[in-house]
């Protein structure tokens, strides 16, 4: 759920379509991978996803479509659920543990290895964030976070 395991660089090579050197903080993930790939190479999806291709940052245009937020979840080591709204990212940890859940709020945009916890500072953005992650969540069967 930490940046060290969810934020990698992407490395892209297109002599005369992508711009050598090209460096910028376009924020994506991996969902994002296939719409990129169909609009790249001029084919529809067979349906439709969460994904937004951001070949448009690629090539250098000004037209990039950008995630509201992104939203993660693991079902390991007691369910783990993150979500990024601009510079802020909200870890919940413990979500099938009797224990209990715990929050952990972070700003990237000045805390990139995560490592001052603003839960008890920002505890509106945390509501905020809490709210969203509760209303970005699908029920599943088959990934289910009951206890």
């Amino acid at each position: 759920m930490y940046e060290g395991g969810i934020r990698v660089p992407l490395l892209a090579w297109a002599p005369g379509r992508i711009q050598s050197g090209l460096k910028t903080g376009h924020i994506s993930a991996f969902w994002d991978m296939m719409p990129t790939f169909a609009e790249l190479l001029g084919v529809e999806l067979p349906e439709a996803g969460d994904g937004i291709s951001f070949l448009p940052t690629l090539l250098s245009e000004n037209i990039q479509k950008e995630h509201p937020y992104l939203y993660w979840e693991f079902h390991e080591e007691g369910g783990r659920q993150a979500i990024r709204q601009g510079k802020w990212k909200l870890i919940r940890q413990g979500v099938t543990i009797e224990q209990g859940v715990w929050h952990e709020l972070y700003d990237l945009e000045t805390d990139i290895h995560e490592d001052h916890d603003l839960s008890t500072q920002e505890v509106e953005k945390l509501q905020e964030l809490i709210h969203l992650m509760d209303e970005a969540r699908t029920v599943s069967a088959v990934f289910n976070f009951e206890k």
